[in-house]
């Protein structure tokens, strides 16, 4: 009888030995299983979507944000600023907005720290857009003549700037204030000689209304001597500190969609048209393919990579900007770019 209660007693030790060792072996199983779980990232564009953003669009389609452990999802903004006031207020995580708005962002006394991690147009896409028939071939050309012009576009901000460079009289060129919306429209109407805009918005546009592109004159700021960059990737300054390696999983995985937007511009046209009303694959490939070649496989891209900046450049688009915007404190590029969440040079370079 003690014999058996003795090999019972062991029996139960011994099981209860198995039960702890199981739940040892299983506790960073468990572990693994809930650090894969993904990091859930708020992507907001600061305009309804265009082939512009392809590489966001493909990151998500192809699975490559999901790869990195991500949860990624979109809504589109009304502007620059309420992008920028979304990742400040923890509404957004990142945001895609024009970098010289979050410049002018820095200006206020009370604003949040939030800073641009990743370049995605190494050029700013202001231009004015002319009709030749209206008499303007080149920038010179402007003086004289009606140049209509949105007041929320930065493009108008910057132009007292690239006319002080290029020699241009403002006082000579007539200025019609008008909205965003019918930007095109008066222009093909012949109401105005030229507009301030983007390229890859106007332009394309302005073809797609019927006005051949032999009659339209793209004078692209970055080619009278602007220096901005343009659309960049920005942060919640506290998602960052908190999520670093989320962050830097982000943009690996915009490299890749921006590689993936390169190699096949036609399917990334496609893909975005699809998720438009009424898209049209064949202007969103012109769209695409002009960001491509005119904002975003620059030189200085080909030569150092995707995704920086040459901090020396964006002091001068700073100082650019404090031509025609009064600072009351004036940033410092330190303030506005953090390179820390880029992958190292050779992991951005155009293959």
């Amino acid at each position: 009888m003690r014999v058996k209660t003795t090999l019972a007693v062991c029996l139960a030790a011994m099981l209860g030995v198995l039960v702890v060792l199981q739940g040892l072996a299983a506790a960073p199983a468990w572990a693994a299983e809930a650090a894969r779980q993904p990091v859930a990232m708020h992507l907001s564009f600061d305009r309804p979507l265009d082939a512009s953003m392809a590489p966001f669009v493909l990151a998500q389609s192809r699975g490559v944000f999901a790869g990195e452990g991500l949860a990624v999802t979109t809504d589109a903004a009304q502007g620059s600023p309420e992008a920028i006031a979304r990742v400040a207020s923890g509404a957004s995580e990142v945001a895609l907005v024009d970098i010289n708005e979050l410049i002018r962002f820095h200006d206020k006394p009370d604003a949040a720290p939030v800073k641009a991690v990743f370049m995605l147009f190494n050029r700013a896409p202001y231009a004015i857009v002319a009709r030749k028939s209206r008499g303007v071939h080149q920038l010179s050309d402007i003086e004289g003549k009606t140049l209509g012009a949105a007041e929320s576009d930065l493009s108008l901000h910057l132009w007292p700037a690239v006319a002080g460079r290029n020699g241009i009289k403002t006082a000579s060129v007539k200025l019609y204030k008008m909205s965003a919306a019918v930007r095109e429209p008066i222009l093909s109407a012949g109401q105005v000689d030229a507009v301030l805009g983007f390229s890859y918005l106007s332009a394309v546009n302005l073809r797609d209304r019927g006005i051949p592109a032999s009659d339209l004159a793209v004078l692209r700021f970055s080619d009278y001597g602007c220096e901005s960059y343009g659309f960049a990737l920005i942060v919640n300054p506290a998602f960052a500190a908190s999520r670093p390696e989320a962050v830097r999983g982000f943009v690996r995985a915009t490299i890749v969609g921006t590689h993936l937007a390169i190699k096949d511009p036609a399917a990334a046209a496609g893909e975005v048209a699809g998720l438009i009303d009424g898209g049209s694959r064949e202007l969103e490939l012109e769209r695409l393919r002009t960001v491509l070649s005119d904002n975003i496989l620059t030189d200085e891209v080909r030569q150092k990579g995707l995704g920086g900046v040459d901090p020396a450049r964006l002091e001068r688009s700073i100082g650019q900007i404090g031509e025609d915007f009064k600072f009351r404190k004036r940033p410092q590029a330190s303030d506005i770019f953090d390179d820390s969440f880029l992958p190292p040079e050779d992991g951005r370079m155009i293959n």
